[in-house]
């Protein structure tokens, strides 16, 4: 059910970052919904160039980006961002948040959204105590989920910032940054992962992902075979 905002609302654009290699129906539903249902101005989807906190993507930016702009297609709801990819170089978040915050300025709420994983290595991150300093944070978490356990010393930074941060939707729009929010949200059960096996293995994943980006994997031959490091 979509939540109405009244106070003072200020413009808002949200993030939702990945690899999408390649992009799939379960990226794009989830950034769709998370638009709809909480009302945000703007959803920007973020290809990472050279994520820190996992594999390196099996095909080029370039490829992942143009896969990603074929699947926006006839969407107005949902923009494409590369300015991770023109940055080049190692993706951090926080570099992409301090570069909005400048182009953007101090009036406008900026929300970066993340799956559970996300959340639970966060303090691993590079610089990670700054991005609720500049952003808020919405962490998207599958139906029944449940906090990890207090007394878990792996998860003690996760708890505290949590008991810091943890916000209400309507805070995304009368605040710049700051507030962290769990929203539980059914997803699609599709991976990335599952697609690329299933080109590795002759078999084909239509229905997984768009006609279109289906179409430009077949025609550039992606996937064909597995990346170096790929499990």
């Amino acid at each position: 059910m979509r939540e109405v905002i009244v106070a003072s609302k200020r413009r808002s654009l949200a993030l939702f970052g990945g690899t999408f290699d390649p992009v799939h129906f379960g990226h794009l539903r989830m950034a769709l919904e998370l638009r709809q249902l909480l009302n945000f101005d703007e959803m920007r989807l973020l290809p990472s160039h050279q994520p820190c906190h996992r594999q390196t993507p099996g095909v080029s930016s370039h490829h992942r980006s143009e896969m990603l702009a074929l699947a926006l297609q006839g969407c107005d709801e949902l923009q494409l961002d590369r300015r991770e990819l023109k940055r080049g170089g190692a993706t951090y978040t926080v570099d992409t948040l301090e570069e909005l915050r400048g182009e953007l300025g101090s009036k406008v709420s900026i929300t970066f959204c993340m799956g559970l994983d996300s959340l639970l290595s966060l303090h691993r991150w590079h610089r990670w105590e700054r991005l609720l300093e500049l952003a808020h944070l919405v962490v998207v978490t599958r139906p029944g989920w449940h906090l990890p356990d207090g007394d878990s010393e792996e998860h003690r930074p996760l708890l505290e910032l949590l008991a810091r941060h943890r916000g209400r939707v309507a805070d995304l729009h009368t605040k710049t940054f700051g507030c962290l929010l769990l929203r539980e949200q059914s997803m699609l059960p599709i991976s990335a992962t599952q697609i690329r096996e299933l080109i590795r293995s002759g078999q084909s994943p239509r229905y997984l992902l768009p006609v279109t980006v289906l179409q430009y994997i077949e025609n550039h031959q992606l996937y064909r075979e597995a990346a170096a490091g790929d499990q």
